[in-house]
């Protein structure tokens, strides 16, 4: 099983939002089986908690359901339970570097460095603004996941078994 663990800092908005793209994408491409994810924020403010109702309003719009998702924070366990910790922005970025266990650097990684063609590094934080904001979230997360599926695919190729599609 591959797993893959997307951050932010609060994991209200944008990373339970890349959890929910990223199950439906390998669901839809029968690779359930075969990957996982989760998501978790590097701050502990909202732990326990539903994503916020903008995030799920945006995201069940587009198909996404994430109402059985609740706030977690971050671990040093994370990075050798996960093959991939995926940063939504620099700052996130900088807080798990600190963190990260010697031998597993190469798991941390900035979650648009698999979508390079948008020319953005970082996912915006919608949370102080408005509505729209969710919703340029969930286009810049939609292109991310569908490259970090590429490289998933790339990366352990026919080892996934792919379930065809019916």
């Amino acid at each position: 099983m591959i797993k893959i663990l997307f951050v932010c800092m609060g994991n209200i908005c944008r990373s339970p939002t890349a959890q929910g793209v990223f199950e439906r994408l390998i669901a839809a491409e029968g690779l359930a089986h075969a990957v996982a994810a989760d998501s978790a924020g590097t701050g502990a403010y909202h732990v326990g908690q539903p994503p916020d109702r903008r995030a799920a309003a945006a995201a069940a719009i587009r198909g996404v359901d994430l109402t059985g998702y609740r706030a977690r924070q971050v671990k040093v366990a994370d990075f050798h339970d996960f093959d991939l910790v995926l940063a939504m922005d620099r700052d996130n970025f900088a807080v798990m570097e600190g963190m990260v266990p010697p031998g597993r650097e190469e798991r941390l990684r900035m979650f648009l460095e698999f979508a390079p063609s948008l020319g953005i590094g970082d996912v915006p934080d919608p949370y102080y603004g408005g509505g729209d904001g969710f919703e340029r979230v969930l286009d810049l997360i939609e292109a991310g996941s569908r490259g970090v599926l590429a490289h998933i695919r790339d990366a352990f190729g026919e080892s996934l078994g792919a379930v065809p599609r019916g």
